[in-house]
């Protein structure tokens, strides 16, 4: 049998190859959000799949881009949930999503150009490392130091580090395809020394309940000023993101998808994708940079593979013991993977502070991202109302972007 697509024409089994590879290109980050947060994988491969054909179906099935769990969110997720419950944070995604649309309309009015003068890399640079820097130290100490957790303090060690070590040499040493899934090594490694050594770091009772077939546990939003303040402002940085992936993924299979479709079509989908995944309690959804690198490995640029990727999730996320099983991934596994993570969210900072050859000896520049990330960091809360408040991330940009724009450029 033959399928006969835009691009060229390949037969179905290998269609169904391709699809695959994306799969396991994007699964080890996409259920790596909702594992590190509480959030459940199941729901997170269902809204992956889903988010991923709601962009595809307003972007005309023009752009070859995968959806996945945005590792941006995971902070402000995880100091949502642990203040107010992680319904919460769910709502704040969904407001999060939303600003998509309202940044889709304004790139569509105003042009691209303006829009993303609000956000130079001086503004952008600074916030993505407050993203990375925030919660850093607690999840580490949760997964890993914390005494309530199973296992001596010595094996818990040994997971985590096991976990950095793997991931560190895939990453470097790795070829091809392989060198793509590096969190998927790790992970491996680390349940596997955890399974050894027993002691109930492994937890497999979920596994033997669960259904084979069970849709996954979906959870409804809840909404707060204090939890949108918090969570809505990334999509401040996830949209230089956005800008960024989708000038990439053209340049790979060379069109110029900022024209056509349009960036205010793919910001649409994005932004769509990601309120549905709020509305049904799912991490908020990005475009995946390891799906465009699978797209250069393999030439095959076609958006059917995408869309096969995404029924593969969608059918992942149905199978009831894979949920429960991706469940019982150990706390110093995960403790192993923030270890590079949370590190390497803040790096991309710095890279974007240093791709954009900033002047620091310009007093300017150096005010500004101090005060972002002195505003970031500090704890620095600002009460706009008894019920509504500036604080982190939030606060940060509002002083970002504003600094940006009232203060000179050469003082």
């Amino acid at each position: 049998m033959e399928m006969v697509t835009q691009e060229t024409k390949i037969s179905t089994s290998k269609l169904l190859l391709l699809g695959i590879q994306h799969v396991l290109a994007m699964f080890g980050a996409t259920v790596l959000v909702p594992a590190l947060t509480g959030l459940n994988p199941a729901v997170a491969l269902f809204t992956a799949g889903v988010g991923t054909i709601i962009f595809h179906l307003v972007t005309g099935r023009k752009v070859p881009v995968f959806l996945g769990s945005s590792f941006a969110f995971i902070p402000v997720i995880l100091l949502v949930g642990e203040t107010y419950g992680l319904p919460y944070a769910t709502g704040g995604i969904v407001i999060a999503g939303s600003l998509y649309l309202v940044l889709a309309g304004l790139v569509m009015v105003f042009g691209v150009e303006r829009v993303k003068s609000f956000f130079p890399p001086i503004v952008t640079g600074p916030m993505i490392m407050v993203i990375g820097l925030t919660l850093a130290p607690t999840i580490v100490t949760n997964n890993i130091v914390a005494e309530t957790l199973p296992g001596t303090l010595a094996q818990r060690w040994i997971i985590a580090l096991s976990v950095l070590a793997v991931m560190i040499i895939v990453s470097v040493f790795a070829k091809g395809f392989f060198k793509l899934v590096p969190i998927l090594f790790g992970i491996a490694t680390g349940y596997i020394l955890s399974l050894i050594f027993g002691g109930g770091i492994v937890n497999l009772e979920p596994v033997a309940k669960a259904k084979w077939l069970a849709f996954p546990d979906f959870m409804a939003p809840r909404f707060g000023i204090e939890a949108i303040t918090l969570i809505a402002p990334v999509a401040l940085v996830t949209f230089m993101e956005h800008i960024g992936d989708i000038t990439t993924n053209g340049a790979v299979i060379g069109k110029n998808l900022m024209k056509d479709p349009g960036l205010h079509r793919t910001l649409l989908g994005d932004g769509l994708a990601t309120m549905f995944a709020g509305l049904v309690g799912g991490p908020a959804n990005t475009t995946y940079s390891e799906n465009t690198g699978v797209l250069a490995v393999t030439k095959i640029y076609n958006p059917v593979v995408i869309q096969i990727a995404a029924i593969i999730a969608i059918l992942m996320s149905l199978i009831g013991k894979f949920g429960a099983l991706l469940q019982t991934i150990p706390a110093p596994v995960m403790g192993g993977v923030s270890l590079l993570l949370f590190g390497m969210i803040a790096s991309i900072g710095l890279r974007t502070i240093s791709d954009a050859q900033l002047d620091f000896t310009n007093s300017r520049n150096l005010i500004v991202v101090s005060i972002i990330l002195v505003m970031g960091l500090s704890g620095v809360v600002f009460n706009i109302t008894s019920q509504a408040s500036l604080s982190g991330l939030s606060l940060a940009a509002v002083v970002g972007v504003v600094l940006n724009k009232v203060l000179p450029e050469n003082i």
